[in-house]
């Protein structure tokens, strides 16, 4: 019998390659493309492919992602990007004969003002955070093609096409520009500059008091996997009706406590201030993972060990 073919879509992202290193240990031959071969906002080309690639699964984590910064400033970039990549994958995939297809959405996509731990149920249940809305409308409309495509076709074509929402994620991969990245890169490569050049302090953006959850992205990836070989019964008798499924740590933790910890990882001795002049964003956002935690997963690494290890990968690629 013939390994089953999956496509990563977006194996050179954080997430994708995390995928790649843990597909590696299955069965199965692994189908990757770059940019230069593979452009999936070109409607044509995602199509052709799927037409001439027999893919029996695809994880589809090809995204425009970024932190406060970037989603303020390209706003256009992020809603369009993203809808074209999922639109066309999803469609693409389906009329290739994929049976079997995995969307990485993101915790952005529920309302500010959530009821925390955050339910699957909390969808369209509210306003969203404004700084990353574009974002989050392209990964809600992600999922409801998605859901809607299950609705349509599981009967007569036997599609199944899953959602999952992971919470702030971190590790090798990562995006460590200065202003376009994520809070935990970000200061990483704060501290780490402040390090090497012996600087007095370094600046935290916000007051520090906001609380966020974090899981390291080979956690992620893990659970992934896990969610798209689940037996469809089980799955589906689990998440009763939800259009997605929460993959979260469980586990909160203030910006200020996360600057002290990545501080002690990188080595540096300065001090840390708050600009205050810059957003905080929700000042409280985790994720109710007790659905994924009943399919009996479990989170694997606690954070000061996945940012020690992302830390040492940072320093690989200096």
């Amino acid at each position: 019998m013939s390994k089953p073919k999956i496509f990563v879509a977006g194996h050179k992202g954080m997430v994708g390659s995390s995928l790649v290193r843990l597909l590696k240990n299955k069965e199965v031959e692994i189908i990757t493309k770059n940019r230069a071969e593979l452009d999936l906002l070109n409607q044509r080309d995602v199509q052709n492919f799927f037409k001439e690639t027999k893919i029996d699964q695809v994880y589809l984590s090809a995204a425009k992602v970024g932190g406060i910064y970037a989603n303020n400033t390209y706003p256009a970039e992020f809603i369009y990007q993203n809808l074209m990549i999922q639109n066309n994958v999803i469609h693409s995939a389906f009329m290739g004969g994929v049976k079997k297809l995995l969307f990485l959405g993101s915790s952005c996509i529920y309302p500010k003002n959530s009821n925390q731990p955050i339910k699957e149920t909390e969808l369209l249940s509210g306003k969203l955070e404004p700084t990353n809305e574009p974002y989050a409308i392209a990964k809600i409309a992600g999922i409801k093609m998605c859901e809607s495509y299950n609705r349509q076709y599981s009967l007569d074509y036997g599609i199944d096409y899953r959602c999952v929402m992971p919470t702030n994620l971190y590790g090798p991969g990562d995006n460590y520009h200065p202003e376009n990245s994520h809070v935990i890169p970000g200061l990483i490569y704060r501290f780490h500059q402040a390090k090497i050049k012996n600087l007095d302090n370094v600046s935290v953006w916000g007051t520090g008091k906001p609380k966020r959850e974090f899981l390291y992205v080979d956690d992620m990836a893990d659970a992934a996997i896990y969610i798209m070989n689940l037996n469809k019964k089980t799955y589906e008798e689990t998440i009763n009706q939800a259009s997605h499924i929460n993959i979260g740590s469980g586990e909160e933790i203030t910006i200020k406590n996360l600057a002290e910890i990545i501080k002690k990882v990188t080595g540096y001795k300065g001090k840390i201030n708050y600009d205050i002049s810059k957003v905080d964003g929700s000042l409280k956002k985790i994720m109710n993972s007790n659905l994924l935690n009943s399919l009996g997963w479990k989170k694997k690494t606690n954070l000061e060990d996945g940012l020690t290890t992302t830390y040492m990968n940072f320093t690989k690629l200096l």
